[in-house]
């Protein structure tokens, strides 16, 4: 597994379009620092977000790992490039004479892509903690460590999502393409929900929109906004508001459902480069 992760590295490394897009990444990812100094209005009410309690502890994990898969896009753009460069350049084909089997260049994918999500993941949480500690009021361990699987969540909702582009840069060899393809999924996974949820009454958690691959990692974290305490203190004086009976914890059946995505994918990729002449 070294060697491969070495492989991928090296092709990172030399990938200056690539390391741009990781430093934005982790830029924006920083910036949700900037969060805690930002307010905004609702009316005539004034909103300051470290004001709100989501800083503290342990909202805090479930606010910045919300916020932060929003960035997973950039990460997304480096993975399906990082795919069409090896067809472009023909490193593949180099690859494969080298002595690399082709279901070990399709697990060095893999593999970096699960060490991207491992890392980003390491970051938030580490961002977490500094802001944590800043604007919380209780900093007991068992009140820090509350709320941690929203981290595992957001691991595992990374992994689902690039899995998903990274089969599609395979399967389409083209990055421009294969992040189209994602759109027109995105769009018409959104078709296929309003539909279900249009006509047919299933309650959130056993809806089959569920096991959707989009959606299945979408649904891992929910919104965490109505849990800021402005939020909740107008959502109690709102006739038969549903926002404090609201579950906000992580769903078991989108975690079963986006590890059986990543199986697929995982399977797919090694069956198109299998049987694709390269």
């Amino acid at each position: 597994m070294l060697r491969l992760l070495s492989i991928e590295y090296l092709k990172l490394k030399y990938s200056r379009a690539s390391k741009v897009l990781i430093i934005v990444y982790f830029g924006l990812l920083s910036s949700i620092a900037i969060l805690s100094s930002m307010s905004f209005n609702i009316g005539p009410i004034a909103i300051r977000f470290a004001e709100q309690g989501i800083f503290e502890f342990p909202y805090i994990w479930h606010f910045t790992t919300w916020v932060a898969a929003i960035f997973k896009f950039f990460l997304l753009l480096v993975i399906v490039s990082m795919v069409s460069n090896e067809y472009s350049n023909r490193t593949l084909k180099q690859n494969l004479i080298d002595g690399l089997s082709k279901r070990e260049f399709v697990l060095s994918k893999f593999l970096m892509v699960a060490v991207l999500s491992v890392l980003s993941t390491v970051f938030v949480g580490l961002l977490s903690l500094l802001l944590g500690f800043s604007f919380s009021s209780n900093t007991e361990l068992s009140v820090v460590t509350t709320d941690l699987q929203y981290l595992g969540a957001f691991c595992l909702k990374l992994f689902t999502f690039f899995s998903f582009g990274l089969f599609l840069g395979i399967l389409i060899k083209r990055s421009a393409f294969a992040i189209g393809a994602l759109i027109i999924w995105y769009i018409i996974e959104k078709i296929i929900i309003g539909f279900v949820e249009f006509n047919v009454k299933f309650s959130k958690v056993n809806s089959p929109v569920n096991w959707l691959p989009l959606e299945s990692s979408s649904g891992l974290i929910h919104e965490p906004i109505t849990r800021m305490d402005t939020i909740k203190q107008i959502s109690e004086n709102i006739p038969s508001s549903d926002f404090l009976a609201y579950d906000y914890s992580v769903p078991m059946v989108n975690v079963i459902a986006s590890c059986v995505w990543c199986v697929i994918f995982f399977i797919g990729s090694n069956v198109i480069i299998r049987k694709r002449d390269l």
